[in-house]
């Protein structure tokens, strides 16, 4: 069973290693250098998430998702847990209470845009670029 909690700070280095390998099994468009400058931001990032979440089964981190204001920021769910609602249930605990959240989603990652589109998200703009001024193009989406 999952449960949902907020991120401590002892969390930060699990969450990272759960980050990178779920971007290696889902981000195919990556090359190992892009992985390894964008995890550098990421452990800049996790700390200063207003709003982290950790999903849980018996006791060990399987996946985050941090939002800010009405934004989800991060989702990641570890490479082996993929597929067994963990995504879902960290989407839904962030989701309640709001009339709509919106998230970035790269357009070279077929899962991630799936997920989203199961979930009732539609795209409503698209960049070149990442937030970073990456060269990997951003779908922009809200939940409907």
């Amino acid at each position: 069973m999952v449960s949902i909690r907020t991120a401590i700070d002892t969390d930060y280095s699990a969450l990272l290693a759960i980050w990178r390998r779920s971007v290696e099994a889902t981000h195919e468009f990556l090359t190992p250098a892009d992985i390894d400058s964008i995890e550098l931001d990421v452990a800049k990032y996790l700390p200063q998430m207003s709003d982290l979440r950790v999903a849980e089964e018996v006791g060990q981190p399987m996946g985050f998702i941090a939002i800010e204001k009405d934004i989800v920021e991060m989702l990641f769910v570890d490479a082996f847990a993929q597929g067994r609602g963990i995504g879902s249930a960290l989407l839904n605990s962030v989701v309640a209470g709001r009339d709509s959240v919106r998230v970035d989603v790269n357009e070279q990652n077929p899962s991630g845009r799936k997920f989203y589109a199961a979930k009732g998200f539609t795209q409503i703009g698209r960049s070149e670029t990442d937030g970073e001024g990456r060269a990997f193009p951003i779908l922009h989406l809200v939940s409907t």
